[in-house]
């Protein structure tokens, strides 16, 4: 009987310590995980148990808190002028979670940053307050871009391209975020998704299409560093039109009658000549035109500004024949605005390249300072300042004698590149168009970038240009910039 007591004993005391074990366990190891499981209601219900931080533009907050009306969730995300900056706040739902910026500062927005500070957190378990993301959009580029876009389909960026300060990022159509931040918006949630217009695009961050000719400032700039040409005013040895190797097929001018046998890199940008470009990039070879559209941030898959913007390619493994149709931003080639508005910040800079970002700083909720994005912002010399020099120059010819006129801005020296992206099987569907460019004031020295892409508008198809949708925009963007 003693021998059957002690047994039972022991396996009894085995019982408790193995329990005991499991509970540390999940109490100390599987605690935290089991805390942030996306599935865990205590977390959504602590998010909005008490007013977010805000995100910032222009000294003004642009999101907002209000109570809700009844439920577990004590507040909701509100947005001033939600439409203008969907593209740059994205949105905060009670059922749908987070995105761009507030996604990305989630944390310190609702109050769970480690690096805001609550001193009685310790002993109350209270959330610290909540700190706000200032960022660098201007409101009056930002209107700007969103107005001109109008009812167009597109995306628009503009950067500042000494200090790499994102002005303004504009997607339209654009949507209201504060429609779907409630616990009862699936209505709302399910007709934008819904929507064929796809209004929760975000088409100047993360929907890289063909740039067209805007590319053709990579080619030259490769063509300029790598010593095939000495100037943009050099006469080139290009057949019009120019027949692709191993293929029956020629690469022809839009306009007939443009001046583009043997035309210069100046002229050939003035008039978008397609046959120097198709064949400077099979002279250069598609390695070398690909190190330069790299040095410009093609093929980045890992471009934080801090939103994730999805990679711009410059393609490998192609023929020369698909070698010269990437040199006029065709073939398989891809860009966002953002992208190129980087290429036209680089080439007005210098040729320096300054990283891009949207946000200047963030700070705890009695305005400290935790991180300055400014200060940190990389700076790195992609190309000569001579070839840059040079390349400006022929932009300028761009939009003061060729084919960007449309861009003219009266007391400033602007510069740019038209394009008009070939889309679908046999160009079957409307082109894209496309317009880079960069502009310096006359009287105050203040510079912008700019690049504007309109993926559909109701134009007619033989209305469809670089200069006709897209140089408009990226004007009053230009005006914008330089007169605030």
């Amino acid at each position: 009987m003693n021998t059957t007591i002690r047994r039972a004993a022991v396996f009894t005391l085995l019982l408790v310590l193995a329990l005991l074990v499991r509970a540390t366990w999940v109490q100390f190891y599987d605690g935290r995980a089991l805390a942030e499981n996306k599935n865990n209601r205590r977390n959504i219900i602590e998010q909005y148990a008490n007013p977010l931080g805000n995100i910032i533009v222009g000294g003004n907050a642009i999101t907002g808190s209000k109570r809700t009306d009844g439920g577990d969730l004590a507040y909701q995300r509100t947005y001033a002028d939600g439409p203008l900056y969907a593209a740059v706040t994205g949105y905060s739902s009670q059922v749908y979670g987070a995105t761009q910026l507030e996604g990305v500062y989630r944390d310190l927005l609702d109050g769970t940053d480690r690096r805001l500070k609550n001193p009685m957190g310790v002993l109350t378990d209270e959330r610290a307050r909540p700190g706000d993301v200032i960022t660098t959009i201007d409101p009056d580029v930002q209107k700007a871009a969103y107005e001109a876009l109008g009812g167009k389909k597109g995306g628009a960026v503009a950067i500042d391209p000494k200090t790499g300060k994102i002005l303004a990022a504009v997607s339209t159509p654009s949507y209201d975020p504060g429609e779907i931040s409630g616990s009862d918006d699936s209505a709302a949630w399910k007709k934008l998704t819904g929507d064929a217009d796809k209004p929760m695009n975000n088409r100047a961050l993360r929907q890289p299409l063909a740039p067209g000719s805007t590319f053709k400032l990579v080619v030259a700039a490769a063509a300029l560093e790598d010593g095939l040409y000495s100037s943009v005013d050099e006469r080139t040895d290009s057949p019009d039109p120019y027949q692709l190797p191993l293929s029956t097929s020629e690469l022809t001018n839009e306009n007939a009658s443009a001046p583009c046998t043997d035309a210069s890199i100046r002229v050939a940008l003035q008039y978008s000549c397609n046959n120097v470009f198709g064949k400077m990039a099979v002279q250069l070879g598609q390695d070398k035109v690909r190190a330069m559209a790299e040095k410009f941030g093609f093929n980045d898959t890992k471009l934080d500004v801090p939103v994730r913007a999805y990679e711009s390619v410059y393609p490998a493994d192609m023929d020369d024949a698909e070698t010269a149709l990437s040199g006029i931003g065709q073939f398989d080639v891809t860009a966002t605005p953002l992208q190129m508005a980087m290429v036209s910040a680089a080439i007005a800079n210098g040729g320096k390249l300054v990283s891009p970002h949207m946000v200047s700083q963030i700070s705890d909720a009695d305005g400290t300072v935790l991180t300055d994005y400014d200060d940190s912002a990389k700076t790195e010399q992609i190309i000569s300042s001579s070839s840059a020099e040079q390349l400006r120059s022929a932009m300028q010819t761009v939009v003061a004698e060729g084919t960007g006129t449309n861009a003219r801005l009266a007391g400033a020296t602007v510069g740019g590149k038209t394009g008009t992206a070939q889309r679908g099987e046999n160009n079957s569907e409307t082109p894209y168009a496309w317009f880079t460019s960069y502009a310096q004031s006359g009287s105050s020295g203040k510079e912008v970038a700019v690049a504007v892409m309109v993926e559909q508008s109701d134009a007619a198809r033989s209305e469809v240009s670089g200069n006709g949708l897209a140089a408009p925009v990226a004007r009053a963007m230009m005006q914008a910039a330089l007169e605030n």
